[in-house]
């Protein structure tokens, strides 16, 4: 009984007169260990439990020769749902469960707001795991997101490295990122955080590319990213220690540390997790000028739930992070006294608490909730000792609730999902000397209403829409959506989506940062008569999956087109008062982004995993964007290559040894290139050469005798062909947006995890 989905005729245990209860125990394992507190459930029984701390769950039975359904869930692990029958005298019954390898998993959130299976949900839903991140020596968000179909890292500044996240080919602003499913990322927020939420936070992170989910906001247009950070499952605790090299020449620390307890009636749990990270500064053409600035950041966090009764769950999370940044030159001075400097100094507060009540036959549930965001920040962006020193203060406030209620009769299963949400965002931003403040308070209302219908077992439907109350609109604005799944077999899955989407006339985070160029420094200013920009969203996807006892494969390939009405642009405007460069975020034409993406998958027995997928695209304007005062528009988006894709490679020979290959191709792009360096007189339209991002990564497990305690060894090099940009602009009056290619040069890394499982 090596799998438990072939178990077909197990046998189960009544007293000889038929009417005593006689107990069955169960052990639900995976790989001879035990896992604690799995979710059991069993209809025909009219009984739902979950093991205790050591695997067991022990039932009573009064009925002779009883065939029941079985339903066993376990995070990370393929479920179990299988028909069991008992023959008398069996006392035990031992499940195994299989671990989900890296290129599958069962239960997501994202797509549809509500708990189910990524395979039957009506909306195309790709997944991360935390095991991943650390697999390709990724040590937080930013560096992990590339390795998804149509998704693409970038940064953003040579000085201080700001990055974002494109989905689709669409810039940061037009994804909604998502913590534990709640939208607490405020603008200013987005502009560091990618970096500065730790891999060890993180259990998996959830894709929905396209408008799929714009039930979670108007950010939603290019697609959401909901970061599941980790909750309690069983006692275990780990410290981590990694150091490396950057280019040979910049020193480079990080050290995690996770534990948890669980009482030991599992109603109860607590996990927390650190990081501290420290980078010194990286000078790649010796000029004296950082390509890469000198980070500290230390984060604290911590999950705790409580269940009040079998029915009703408590959860809290909070989390803090502090966070400076320094680039530019003479770091060992204070920043206004260098000849070019961008100093950045993060105080995060984060946090929130969720209720959850589900009724005992599983077809009612809601929940209410409440997340927090509070961000504080001192900045300076100057040169030769001007005054640029700035102050930022950001909160976001995010609160709602939601209730489901299932219903099953002759049309099929029936989903209906209704809720409401309100989030604040207040920014204030200001650097008195340029003249430069952003004042901004913006409230958005959200009810919307969603009908998941399964309406057999090949068809099902889902639409629903989201009415959403603006600050900056003068009237509610809908966003429908609707989504069509048709199953023709356990193999091959056919999705299609429509979904409209908005984005509001305000200021967004790249609108936030200041940059050099020219000599002086360049800012985004907001057009006063900016209106909404909308959009409609197309996607479809065919998935195809194998599985069987030894190998999983598959494939997706998946079409997409978004129209974007009133497009928002940036257009150079000139100069203001003070001489520096002024970009002017304005409506302009339609624009159009559209293409095809494919990715493949393969494991074998979990000891040979492949996972590859590539990105083919085209992005532009219906007219031409004036990017420069000096050169004709563009039509074609800047920053946005044609192609680009991903290829993960994992090796298991034995048991306890793991080698993982990870590349990552970027395609030539178009990149503006204003000028005021040496290298650069004139403003430029450059196209890119093409990258290959290569990571390889060796781990080893050692398990001491006669202990739970496992130490395990990573040795690790990234972008091994220093496959790096060769032409940055040179000296204080550099374009620092001039930037491209993968996030840093040729680097070392040696790491050590000391972990213990009860």
């Amino acid at each position: 009984m090596k799998y438990p989905h072939l178990l077909i005729c197990l046998l189960f245990a009544f007293g000889l007169d038929g009417q005593s209860q006689t107990p069955l125990t169960f052990q639900v394992l995976s790989n001879g260990e035990s896992l604690p507190f799995a979710l059991f459930q069993s209809d025909s029984l009219e009984y739902t439990g979950q093991t205790d701390r050591n695997g067991w769950l022990e039932i009573p039975i009064s009925r002779e020769f009883e065939s029941i359904d079985i339903k066993i869930n376990y995070l990370g692990f393929h479920a179990i749902d299988t028909l069991v029958t008992y023959a008398r005298g069996m006392e035990s019954i031992a499940l195994e469960m299989r671990p989900l390898s890296i290129l599958m998993t069962e239960y997501v959130v994202s797509g549809t707001r509500t708990n189910k299976r990524r395979l039957e949900s009506p909306v195309a839903i790709q997944v991360l795991s935390g095991k991943t991140l650390g697999k390709v020596n990724a040590s937080n968000l930013a560096e992990g997101m590339c390795f998804q179909p149509g998704l693409r890292v970038e940064s953003n500044c040579q000085t201080c490295n700001y990055t974002q996240l494109r989905i689709n080919g669409l810039g940061g602003s037009y994804s909604q990122i998502l913590i534990d499913s709640r939208p607490v990322f405020s603008s200013i927020m987005s502009l560091y955080s990618l970096e500065q939420i730790p891999s060890n936070q993180i259990e998996r992170i959830e894709v929905v590319r396209g408008g799929g989910s714009i039930l979670y906001g108007a950010n939603a247009i290019a697609g959401t990213v909901n970061v599941i950070t980790k909750e309690p499952q069983s006692n275990s605790w780990s410290i981590a220690e990694q150091v490396g090299l950057i280019g040979g020449q910049s020193f480079n620390h990080q050290l995690n540390l996770n534990g948890t307890i669980l009482s030991t009636n599992g109603k109860q749990g607590f996990s927390v997790y650190a990081h501290d990270k420290y980078r010194a500064a990286y000078d790649h053409n010796g000029d004296g000028f950082s390509e890469l600035p000198l980070l500290q950041q230390t984060s604290f966090g911590a999950n705790w739930f409580l269940k009040l009764a079998p029915q009703h769950k408590l959860e809290a999370n909070i989390w803090k992070i502090d966070a400076y940044r320094r680039g530019g030159d003479q770091l060992d001075l204070p920043a206004d006294q260098a000849e070019q400097s961008e100093e950045r100094d993060h105080q995060i507060l984060a946090g929130g608490v969720n209720y959850v009540y589900q009724s005992k036959d599983k077809r009612t549930s809601g929940s209410s909730y409440f997340s927090f965001q509070q961000t504080n920040r001192k900045h300076y962006t100057g040169i030769a000792q001007s005054n640029g020193w700035g102050n930022t203060s950001s909160y976001t406030l995010v609160g709602g609730a939601q209730y489901n209620r299932i219903w099953r009769n002759k049309l099929g299963e029936q989903t209906m999902t209704i809720g409401v949400e309100h989030q604040q965002d207040y920014t204030f931003d200001a650097i008195p000397a340029y003249n430069y403040l952003i004042d901004q308070l913006v409230d958005l209302t959200g009810v919307f209403i969603q009908s998941d219908w399964s309406i057999n077992s090949k068809w099902s439907l889902l639409f629903g829409a989201r009415q959403n109350w603006h600050t900056n609109l003068s009237s509610s604005i809908l966003t429908p959506r609707l989504n069509l799944l048709y199953k023709a077999n356990d193999k091959h899955q056919i999705r299609l989506s429509y979904a409209q989407g908005f984005k509001p006339a305000q200021a967004f985070e790249a609108d936030m940062h200041i940059a050099f160029s020219g000599g002086g420094i360049s800012r985004i200013e907001v057009d006063n008569d900016l209106i909404p920009e909308t959009s409609d969203s197309y996607t479809a996807t065919w998935d195809f999956n194998q599985a069987n006892s030894q190998t999983i494969y598959g494939f997706t390939c998946a079409g997409f087109y978004t129209r974007l009405h009133h497009a928002f642009t940036l257009q150079e405007i000139g100069a203001d008062l003070l001489g520096n460069q002024v970009l002017l975020r304005s409506n302009g034409s339609d624009a159009i982004v559209g293409g095809i993406s494919l990715d493949a998958r393969l494991n074998v027995k979990d000891w040979f995993q492949v996972e590859s997928g590539m990105t083919i695209q085209d992005a532009f304007f219906e007219h031409a964007v004036s990017w420069s005062s000096e050169l004709p528009g563009e039509k074609t988006f800047l920053r946005t290559p044609a192609q680009y894709g991903y290829f993960n490679l994992g090796i298991r020979p034995e048991q306890d040894l793991n080698a993982t290959i990870a590349w990552v191709y970027t395609g030539p792009m178009l990149v503006a290139h204003f000028g005021g360096s040496p290298e650069q007189m004139q403003d430029e339209l450059i196209q890119s050469p093409s990258f290959n991002d290569i990571n390889i990564q060796l781990e080893y497990l050692m398990k001491l005798p006669s202990s739970s305690t496992n130490i395990t060894c990573r040795l690790g090099i990234s972008n091994l062909l220093n496959a790096y940009q060769n032409d940055f602009d040179t000296g204080p009056f550099r374009d620092s947006n001039y930037i491209y290619g993968p996030l840093s040069p040729r680097s070392y890394t040696l790491g050590l995890i000391l972990s213990l499982a009860d």
